[in-house]
């Protein structure tokens, strides 16, 4: 086995320009994106290159290494996230084709007729069930084709979806963000599952006055205000409660059906507007793909049914940079190789399901089998120049972990003193930005706010927490996200204008959050969990 290689958190010799250069693939894609409006997998192949290029020359990674990387990155984008955003379309796209999505529009308009109260119902609530029974892009790509169905702009279904997708981000993938927080701080779970939980409810009951403030004037929002407070609040006192007394695999599933079943029931008795009438069995016909999906992907994480899938996978060390790659303090406590190992897990992805819930659904919905299976080897066509993007930029981020250029931008922003509480935070939305998924973050970050925690004084829990919850706001501008948003809403190169819409959300957002971070820190420290057990 050859040597391990020790990554370098300062190969200039001046943080400054270290610093600046390592960020160089991440401004690179921010500046094609939203200054140049470059087609999104055109900017992410040239910040990929780019992040090759200084992976060899500024970090000085062995080109061997470097190679490795990559196709691990490759592997992960391939099993992870693309075959998650092709059957997620998948699911939709036999929907549409079968002619039964204008029921479907027609049971949210039973539900509410109202197109501010429907965004609640498909983008935040519905979204939410999505997010916590798999993420990887599904809740964006499902609810915003749903939305383009119920007849609002592309544009403003991609936004909505994308500002919606972060309440649940945290808990997403049945709590896999906390347990990955867990796996690299040490920490209890409890207690960074009721902290995370005690830091994101204020944000839920924000967000759909803010979601509908974007869609619509101050006016108009203050209009069905009482709907907004009930999801809000709905949302946020599920959320607390499940994530601090009961455990953090549920928290998102629990959180949108308890939401989504309050609504209907709060609906009955306040709405703006009337809605007509429509036969149930018809209703539960046109949802039958949605429904089928959600319970395939919910019984996949089962944990009586979850172990026999997860037996089919295959665990395989990436020759060349297992173990290879070195970090060291302040970044980590102490000096460890960084595993990396291919984790091919075809039908343990949430892909498989989420696949299977189409195929099965075709022939529910009237459709032959061979005209499902066209529907999908036409989705496939149609999403390629999405599915380049997506590899480009896993690639980029792996590199950048791999690299140690991650740890370069992190140790930048914890070098902030008393404003770390806040700072730490956006390490939390930077880390999300760069690898597209909270877990992703935590990994990233976690142990290096863990460690600055204990040398300011603070408390470990609430920071690793702060990490994980600020990281929520960067799911909206992560390139992986804004091309699958545009991918399922149908627009066509405007990559760089979703990006340019949704940036300040993320950033307001972000802040907000440190806020709320910087309170619990200096104002009510006896807020934050300690000992707690599920």
């Amino acid at each position: 086995m050859p040597p391990a290689w020790t990554q370098n958190y300062d190969p200039l010799g001046s943080p400054i320009l270290s610093t600046f250069v390592a960020a160089l693939p991440v401004l690179s894609l921010f500046y094609l994106l939203a200054v140049r409006k470059m087609i999104a997998w055109k900017a992410a192949v040239c910040s990929f290159l780019l992040a090759i290029l200084l992976a060899l020359v500024f970090c000085r990674m062995p080109a061997p290494m470097v190679g490795a990387t990559v196709v691990h990155g490759f592997a992960y984008a391939a099993i992870r996230i693309i075959w998650v955003l092709l059957s997620a379309v998948f699911v939709y796209e036999v929907t549409v084709a079968s002619g039964h999505f204008s029921t479907i529009k027609s049971s949210i308009g039973n539900i509410t007729d109202d197109r501010r109260l429907q965004i609640l119902l498909v983008a935040y609530a519905f979204g939410a069930i999505l997010e916590g029974a798999g993420g990887g892009g599904a809740p964006v790509a499902i609810c915003g084709a749903m939305m383009v169905g119920l007849g609002f702009k592309p544009f403003e279904s991609a936004v909505l979806c994308l500002i919606a997708n972060t309440a649940p981000v945290a808990f997403g993938g049945m709590g896999n963000p906390i347990r990955t927080l867990v796996a690299v701080t040490g920490l209890p779970e409890a207690d960074l599952s009721a902290t995370v939980g005690r830091i994101l409810p204020w944000t839920a009951i924000l967000l759909p006055f803010w979601l509908i403030r974007t869609y619509t004037t101050t006016a108009g929002t203050l209009a069905v205000w009482p709907g907004l407070a009930a999801c809000g609040l709905g949302f946020g006192a599920i959320q607390f409660f499940w994530s601090n007394y009961m455990d953090a695999a549920l928290v998102d599933i629990i959180g949108g059906m308890g939401t989504l079943v309050w609504l209907a029931v709060f609906f009955r008795f306040w709405r703006p507007g009337a809605a007509p009438p429509i036969g149930w069995k018809k209703v539960l016909h046109a949802w039958s793909p949605f429904l089928l999906l959600a319970v395939l992907v919910v019984a996949w994480g089962l944990p009586w049914f979850k172990p026999a899938i997860e037996s089919t996978s295959y665990r395989i060390p990436v020759p060349g940079l297992h173990n290879l790659v070195q970090r060291t303090p302040p970044v980590v406590a102490a000096a460890h190789t960084e595993p990396a190992v291919f984790d091919i897990a075809w039908l343990a992805s949430v892909g498989t399901p989420t696949f299977l819930a189409g195929l099965l659904s075709g022939p529910i919905l009237g459709l032959t089998l061979r005209r499902t299976l066209a529907i999908f080897a036409a989705t496939c066509v149609k999403m390629r120049f999405s599915m380049l993007a997506i590899l480009a930029m896993l690639g980029l981020g792996y590199l950048t972990r791999y690299s140690g250029m991650d740890a370069i931008l992190g140790l930048a922003l914890a070098n902030t003193g008393w404003l770390f509480p806040f700072f730490g935070t956006m390490i939390g939305w930077l880390g999300v930005a760069l690898t597209g998924t909270d877990a992703g973050s935590n990994a990233l970050f976690g142990s290096l706010q863990v460690i600055t925690a204990n040398k300011l004084g603070l408390s470990p829990v609430l920071m690793a927490s702060a990490n994980s919850a600020g990281g929520v706001m960067g799911k909206m501008i992560d390139a992986q996200s804004i091309i699958v948003a545009c991918a399922a809403t149908g627009l066509d190169r405007r990559e760089g204008d979703l990006f340019r819409a949704v940036l300040w959300h993320s950033v307001a957002l972000a802040v907000i959050v440190g806020l709320i971070v910087m309170a619990y820190a200096y104002w009510f420290p006896q807020w934050i969990p300690a000992g707690r057990s599920f």
